[in-house]
């Protein structure tokens, strides 16, 4: 559930992290998993249409209005829930800026994100099928339900994402020092998504997890 601590603000939990205290209720479990949805809908999908600048940002309260109007079981939202999902969201899906709410990654409309591209790992990974990695490693890595490729991290976080959809997914490592020669930039989306428009086929190779512990 989500609270907030008055002196430690919010929190995602029975009692706040830092001093224990209970701290005042703000949503529970299935609140914050429909407001989420919601979020995703407007910000990652443009669902309701609302006014979107080029980098994805739309008007907090837009969204907060858009929500209640067609949820009748959401009057009770205010911009502050949505801010506690933002400042909370371990994955960092998203971003506050001033007035201003965006999604970092998971976009399926076309956008501008203009994402930092400083201090981007050597390496990056992409989790894919032994059959899918055949025709990746010839053709190259290209956006597929999304506008963007969205590489991992760690090869765990491109594990986990791959087991979303597969059993044991294979993880393909990217050069990004070669993926920047060749001009495509690589962006910092979130804790640990990173976003490039596509990525050649010679930046790319299979990685295990044993070569990572040699």
């Amino acid at each position: 559930m989500m609270r907030e601590c008055e002196e430690h603000g919010y929190f995602r939990d029975e009692t706040c992290p830092i001093c224990g205290e209970d701290g005042k209720f703000l949503m529970n479990d299935y609140e914050m998993e429909k407001v989420g949805r919601m979020m995703a809908g407007i910000l990652r999908h443009g669902k309701f249409d609302l006014p979107m600048d080029d980098q994805g940002f739309v008007q907090l309260r837009k969204v907060v209005s858009a929500i209640k109007e067609n949820r009748n079981r959401m009057q009770w939202l205010r911009p502050h829930h949505i801010i506690a999902l933002v400042e909370t969201d371990p994955k960092g899906r998203y971003q506050i800026s001033g007035d201003l709410i965006r999604a970092m990654y998971g976009h399926t409309i076309p956008l501008d994100l203009q994402l930092p591209t400083e201090n981007v790992p050597d390496e990056l990974y992409y989790p894919t099928t032994e059959e899918e990695a055949e025709i990746i490693l010839e053709t190259g890595l290209m956006p597929s339900d999304r506008m963007m490729v969205h590489l991992s991290l760690t090869y765990q976080d491109a594990y986990n994402a791959g087991s979303v959809r597969v059993e044991n997914p294979l993880i393909l490592a990217v050069d990004v020092d070669k993926c920047f020669d060749a001009g495509y930039d690589i962006g910092k989306a979130g804790r640990t998504v990173f976003l490039c428009k596509m990525v050649p086929a010679d930046c790319l190779r299979v990685i295990h997890e044993e070569e990572l512990n040699d």
